[in-house]
């Protein structure tokens, strides 16, 4: 399909509604490419980061002695919510940690929540515009769910050496799951072992942190896809009516649906970084 030219059919229709703008003009070649970065998926990320932190900033400037109002009401029990969850999980200080999971759940969330717009609103406005391609859900984009993620990982490993110090952290690296033995022979065949047990650990931990997000998000959007081409075979014909009204039926349920998913998705990753990050506060 040239660039230019609007999907001819269903297939061109979703091929096109899943492939980002990204700085090569091509499709990423495999799975892990850095010379590819998806354009469409870095702006939507920034612009959600942008209007989640106002959102936050605008609550904070509005809370005052008396009552507050229902939007400072909201945003004050999410962030005692955030932090009574963090404070259960992780036995350590918070001041960075909780901080953290309030930041994931409020910027994953508002970025599912773009998952609700009508399917072909921005896309067709960039289409307008002279952008050919467009996906406005950074969630259903691998690379952003296992970024956010790898960034987990890294926090984990990091709290892991501050609180048990270096030494302690690379003992337990060698020592856990199955200890150690006074024989030097099977002392270093248990390290070995233990080792290639915490490294696939790390490693399942962090991919199906982002895999488990991304799974969702990326369902989810072809549903929507789906059901989009429900209404364009509408027409005036007992077919294409009975086509249409399920369309509207099907699609407003499954929105409706979909703000659960959104909001558990976005749940479900806060909670799994702090249990991360939790695991990395106590002995094995």
């Amino acid at each position: 399909m040239a660039a230019g030219a609007g999907p001819q059919n269903a297939t061109e229709y979703i091929v096109h509604h899943l492939t980002h703008l990204n700085t090569t003009g091509k499709a990423q070649a495999s799975i892990v490419d850095f010379s590819v970065i998806n354009i469409d998926t870095v702006l939507y990320s920034l612009l959600m980061a942008i209007v989640g932190m106002g959102m936050l900033w605008s609550a904070a400037q509005q809370v005052r002695v008396e009552a507050p109002g229902r939007f400072v009401g909201a945003v004050e029990a999410i962030l005692e919510f955030v932090h009574e969850q963090a404070r259960s999980i992780v036995k350590g200080d918070l001041t960075y940690i909780a901080p953290l999971a309030l930041t994931s759940f409020v910027w994953i969330f508002m970025m599912n929540a773009l998952d609700l717009l009508p399917l072909d609103l921005l896309p067709e406005i960039g289409l307008a515009l002279g952008i050919h391609y467009m996906r406005i859900v950074p969630t259903a984009d691998l690379n952003a769910t296992l970024a956010m993620s790898i960034v987990v990982l890294s926090a984990s490993i990091y709290y892991g050496i501050k609180i048990k110090h270096p030494g302690g952290f690379l003992h337990e690296l060698v020592t856990a799951p199955f200890g150690t033995s006074k024989n030097p022979v099977f002392a270093l065949i248990l390290g070995v072992i233990n080792f290639a047990l915490q490294l696939v650990e790390y490693a399942a931990k962090t991919i199906s942190l982002g895999m488990r997000l991304f799974g969702n998000m990326f369902a989810g959007e072809l549903v929507f896809m789906l059901i989009a081409l429900m209404g364009a075979t509408f027409s005036l014909s007992v077919g294409g009516l009975l086509l249409g009204l399920g369309h509207v039926i099907a699609g407003s349920a499954w929105a409706i649906f979909h703000i659960l998913i959104i909001t558990l998705q976005a749940f479900i990753f806060m909670m799994l970084t702090l249990v991360y990050l939790g695991q990395a506060h106590e002995g094995h």
